[in-house]
């Protein structure tokens, strides 16, 4: 094994027959990519990196500052997507270090069964990721126009105060009944596109910072699925996007991705 100067940084596990020859570099964009090998069929995708840019109070600011983070977190993702097109990957988180080619080679041994099962499991499939977007005023408003139109004639007929109380009661039904219809077309959307996945997560929901078009994220979904099944996945949510937009609820997909979210628990901190 050769000497590194400073630690190993790691993109992902892969099948090393199959990975081949990697373009461009690590995600300080100068040491050059390779494949560790630890077995005849397992490889770790790792770059060298100075373990000052990770660890360290200096390096604990700079993890916060997005302009630096960012270009460095894109390039990890583009090294995994780009291993993806060719091997099954067991993705790393960004700024997964070890402080040699041993340690890694002894962490890829000790996880090697656990390793090989998860690549076996997500061969030929791409994770893909549902978000839903519920402009909350159009939805709201839909559910009350209908009530408010139903109780038309005896609203009108009512002094001004009176009036005002009932249409508040109104609101205060149409928002209980929001919450009632979102979370049954939720649960009836997952059931229908779960069909068709190999696996489900349900995600933490991250806010959008600025709201787009006052829209909210109320639900963040990640479906493992087979390339096979790619094409009927995509209408299937077309279709539950006719059926609700109009009161406020769009379904966005992304994808494909490597498949994070169901990456098996490795304890794959920063190495010493």
């Amino acid at each position: 094994m050769k000497k590194i100067e400073g630690a190993l940084y790691l993109f992902c596990f892969a099948r090393a027959d199959l990975v081949g020859e990697l373009e461009g570099t690590g995600v300080d964009g100068h040491h050059p990519l390779f494949v560790l090998r630890g077995s005849p069929d397992l490889g770790a995708v790792v770059s060298e990196v100075r373990l000052e840019d990770f660890c360290g109070p200096v390096a604990e600011l700079r993890m916060q500052d997005l302009a630096w983070v960012g270009p460095r977190a894109f390039r990890h993702e583009a090294v995994v997507e780009q291993v993806m097109r060719h091997s099954p990957v067991l993705p790393a988180r960004f700024g997964t270090l070890f402080s040699s080619q041993e340690s890694l080679a002894e962490f890829l041994a000790t996880h090697r069964k656990t390793i090989s099962q998860f690549l076996e499991r997500v061969a030929d499939q791409e994770e893909w990721s549902i978000k839903g977007l519920l402009d909350r005023k159009q939805a709201l408003q839909a559910l009350m126009s209908g009530s408010l139109a139903a109780q038309q004639v005896q609203l009108a007929a009512l002094p001004p105060g009176t009036r005002y109380f009932q249409e508040q009661r109104i609101r205060s039904a149409a928002e209980k009944e929001l919450s009632r219809w979102l979370n049954e077309t939720c649960r009836q959307v997952a059931s229908d596109m779960r069909k068709q996945a190999s696996d489900f997560r349900e995600c933490q929901v991250v806010p959008r910072e600025p709201p787009e078009s006052g829209t909210e994220v109320v639900l963040n979904w990640a479906f493992l699925l087979p390339r096979s099944a790619t094409t009927a996945f995509r209408l299937r949510i077309d279709r539950v996007n006719e059926t609700h937009a109009t009161p406020g609820l769009v379904f966005e997909l992304s994808g494909p991705w490597p498949p994070y979210r169901f990456v098996p628990p490795l304890s794959m901190g920063t190495a010493p």
